[in-house]
């Protein structure tokens, strides 16, 4: 339960009494880990979201839910469970950004709040940066199976991206790191995670992988819902593209390597093989439509 309202830089702050946060620190504690949570109307996960992340085998960790003008039970259940719950817009860039800045971590971890995050998922990113010098890490992301077909076919694809150099980005980071690069760009919509991985590889800090994953249970139900996810992207991809030049046009290109060296991967079932390429029909030419059309406003 919240124990405590003010007003801070804005935004709503509760502070929460069952933060396991508020725990004295000393020198001989494991790094703190600050996770941030941007949500919007993130009622139908958010529960299971931040039960993963307060099931951590890791326990020196805060919760910052970093809410966009709910108006369903968002910011109760992120009461129940988060250190903090901001209000922030208008984009989960800004929410990131601003949970980030209130974080009091040596780490930071975005997650999204429609994804369930294995248990050992944040122990093993901090001993692979503390262990190994590791200033960011990439966090494997699958998609939930039971959620659809389609689901399913993304599945596919998305284990084909595994420790692949270019197509991921990294989401947990030393703060220091992150505040380094400048944080998310807060003037893009699509693809704000590789605009952020991109700088990091250009300041040369260190990215690793780790065996855990995180598992993404807001999938689309159907092709309509892709169309519309995609189109989106679509209208605000070019600021992305303007940006990251040349590496950027390789990120979106539909015609990946990844995909050519996780062959068997793709052609295992043959229903979700003929699945996976009518889903990047409909997500590369309804992203195309919007992409076009940006160039009218």
């Amino acid at each position: 339960m919240a124990s405590e309202v003010s007003l801070e830089g804005g935004g709503l702050i509760q502070k929460s009494s069952v933060s396991v946060a508020v725990q004295v620190q000393n020198a001989n504690a494991p790094p703190m880990v600050s996770v941030v949570v941007p949500t919007r109307n993130s009622e139908k996960y958010l529960q299971r979201c931040l039960l993963s992340i307060r099931g951590q085998t890791y326990k020196n960790l805060e919760v910052i839910v970093v809410d966009n003008h709910s108006s369903d039970r968002t910011r109760e259940i992120a009461g129940r469970y988060a250190d903090l719950v901001l209000m922030k817009g208008p984009e989960r860039s800004s929410q990131v950004n601003y949970g980030i800045q209130h974080a009091r971590g040596k780490y930071a971890y975005r997650v999204d709040s429609d994804f369930f995050v294995e248990p050992s998922v944040i122990e093993e990113a901090v001993t692979k940066c503390e262990c190994e010098g590791f200033e960011a890490i990439c966090v494997h992301n699958a998609s939930d199976p039971s959620a659809s077909f389609w689901a399913r076919v993304r599945n596919v694809e998305r284990d084909c991206y595994r420790y692949d150099d270019l197509n991921v980005a990294a989401r947990f980071f030393r703060k220091d790191a992150f505040e380094r690069v400048g944080g998310f760009d807060e003037s893009l919509v699509a693809a704000e995670d590789y605009d952020l991985h991109n700088r990091l590889v250009k300041h040369g800090f260190r990215i690793g992988y780790i065996e855990s994953k995180e598992i993404h249970l807001g999938e689309p139900e159907s092709l309509k819902e892709i169309a519309k996810k995609h189109y989106y992207y679509g209208r605000t991809i070019k600021k992305f593209l303007d940006k990251n030049e040349a590496r950027g046009l390789r990120q979106v290109n539909p015609i990946r390597p990844a995909f050519l060296r996780n062959w068997l991967k793709l052609v295992d079932d043959p229903s979700l093989f003929v699945g996976f390429f009518v889903y990047r029909f409909v997500k590369y030419f309804s992203a195309g439509v919007g992409y076009l059309l940006s160039y009218m406003d």
